[in-house]
């Protein structure tokens, strides 16, 4: 995730630590761990593996390739007998043959399941073998009573090794097993999700999924500060790098790195034309070789137009079908396969893309290329820096706007269509008047009204942190209003307090805190307030 140190993320091997420690107290939670490919997935395992230790715990990483069925048993037998000595203090080779004839002196019963394994293999017979390797673990605690916990790293890989039925059939040990613990992870968010939801969906031994999100603001500007000592000095530009990067671990790195030997306040342009657009830069060639997988598709002109529309702004889906002149039944199959393939998500009417520099890239890098009729490199860099120069400038100029201006100026924009929050949806109602409020409470004292026929919405803003006594006062305020369908909404740049948001839950107030708020604004391609 970042070279040589670790930096935040302490709730997620908080969490680890909890888990892990409670499985030798008889109780087994599986964790499935979700995230974006290079948020910081495996750092935080190799953080938490690096410290841990607990001599009736063996813990065994194992990345799932995709590879044979007997490469993948050798690779799982061997990582697990490994750490059984080692978790034992006992003398290692990195030898199978040596590994399971050290271990036979200690867990005979399960050496001798070992070899019936790599037999089976042997005749090529594959019925179960999935079940015998996952059974292992436990044979281990019978013999010895050490807890085992299973690192399996992007685990929908397991599909490729050639089980039949192994969803089922893993689906009965984790029912059964109570003295081993599968900490699972993927990049492929759609397709684990889905997995865990319909396949794995157990009464016992069901997964808690935790998804790794890029860094918050404040971790961010933490990280900046820590290794670009330039940038305090410097906090817009410190804040459009976040707002740039949507604060991905790499992409921070990438660009602190490169910051660290130039002047900052000069030079941003240059370093973002050496990473996005030069051909020889990480994240172009990045993105080049992410964008193949599309283009070796069919339909691969409609795929390249959607994450191009959508990367622009274009993304409503009835947009989107008018600009391609598709029905809706072929755009949704085109949709449907971009979503599964985690390059765009959708919240209700909206979509967008996953990777927020990947989109910087379509739109000023791989589409601008496209374009030009003719080979003029030069051209196409000015162009180039000319666009990030203007999203530099807009972002400051967004910045600048006192928080109350940038929300009503989003709710100009609302045109009756869904999105969804916190798994709620929610209608953007085409207001046709939008005016300030005044507010005569003490630390709440503005706020918006939006109108329409169908429905009223009474915000309040609030950029410090809300108290139960805020909810209180806003409720009473609202209850100056009548309307049939009412809404009540509280904007806050701060995390909202669980006693406060209870209290909004009583009142059937909404609680929008930063993430909320940036969430919109990036449905509508706005720069992300940065608090």
């Amino acid at each position: 995730m970042i070279k040589d140190k670790f930096f935040g993320r302490k709730n997620y091997i908080q969490v680890l630590e909890k888990r892990v420690s409670s499985l030798k107290e008889g109780y087994r939670q599986n964790i499935a761990i979700l995230g974006e490919e290079n948020v910081g997935k495996t750092g935080i395992l190799t953080k938490f593996l690096a410290g841990f230790y607990d001599v009736r715990i063996i813990t065994v990483y194992l990345e799932v390739r995709p590879e044979s069925l007997d490469v993948f048993a050798n690779r799982f037998i061997s990582s697990l007998l490994y750490n059984f000595l080692i978790n034992s203090g006992l003398p290692l080779k990195e030898d199978m043959d040596y590994l399971i004839s050290k271990s036979s002196r200690y867990i005979p019963h399960t050496c001798e399941k070992i070899n019936f394994i790599l037999n089976e293999l042997s005749r090529r017979k594959k019925i179960n073998i999935i079940t015998e390797l996952f059974s292992l673990p436990e044979l281990i605690n019978q013999e010895t009573g050490k807890f085992t916990v299973l690192f399996l790293d992007e685990f929908h890989n397991l599909e490729n090794i050639g089980v039949k039925n192994l969803y089922r059939e893993w689906g009965k040990l984790l029912i059964l097993q109570k003295n081993t613990l599968y900490a699972i992870t993927s990049s492929r968010i759609f397709k684990a999700k889905a997995i865990l939801s319909k396949q794995l969906s157990l009464l016992f031994g069901n997964f808690e999924v935790i998804n790794v999100e890029p860094f918050d603001t404040h971790t961010s500007v933490s990280y900046l500060d820590q290794r670009i000592s330039g940038l305090k000095s410097n906090p817009g530009l410190k804040d459009f790098i976040i707002n740039f990067t949507g604060g991905y671990p790499l992409y921070l790195e990438l660009i602190a790195d490169a910051l660290s030997k130039t002047d900052i306040s000069v030079d941003l342009p240059d370093v973002l034309e050496d990473l996005l657009f030069n051909t020889s830069g990480i994240l172009n060639q990045r993105f080049s070789n992410y964008i193949k997988r599309f283009l070796d598709e069919p339909a691969s002109n409609d795929y390249i137009s959607i994450l191009y529309l959508i990367a622009s702004g274009r993304n409503r889906i009835k947009d989107i079908a008018h600009i391609l002149h598709k029905q809706k039944k072929e755009l949704s199959a085109r949709v449907n396969y971009l979503l599964e393939a985690d390059a765009i998500s959708r919240s209700g009417d909206f979509l967008k893309c996953t990777d927020r520099l990947f989109a910087y890239w379509m739109r000023f890098v791989y589409q601008e290329k496209m374009r030009c009729v003719s080979f003029d490199a030069k051209n196409q860099k000015e162009k180039f820096r000319d666009n990030i120069l203007e999203l530099i400038r807009e972002f400051s100029v967004q910045s600048s706007k006192p928080l109350s201006n940038r929300v009503s100026e989003i709710l100009a924009l609302f045109e009756d269509d869904l999105m969804q929050i916190e798994r709620k949806k929610i209608r953007l109602n085409h207001f046709r008047e939008i005016k300030p409020l005044a507010f005569s409470h003490r630390f709440l004292k503005e706020g918006l009204l939006g109108r329409c026929s169908d429905a009223l919405w009474i915000m309040a803003i609030k950029p410090e942190a809300l108290t139960e006594q805020d909810i209180a006062e806003f409720a009473k305020e609202c209850k100056r209003y009548h309307h049939k369908s009412q809404r009540k909404i509280i904007v806050t740049l701060k995390e909202v307090d669980p006693n406060a948001r209870l209290r909004a839950l009583e009142e059937k107030i909404w609680t929008w805190d930063l993430n909320s708020l940036n969430q919109i604004l990036d449905l509508f391609s706005k720069p992300r307030v940065i608090a």
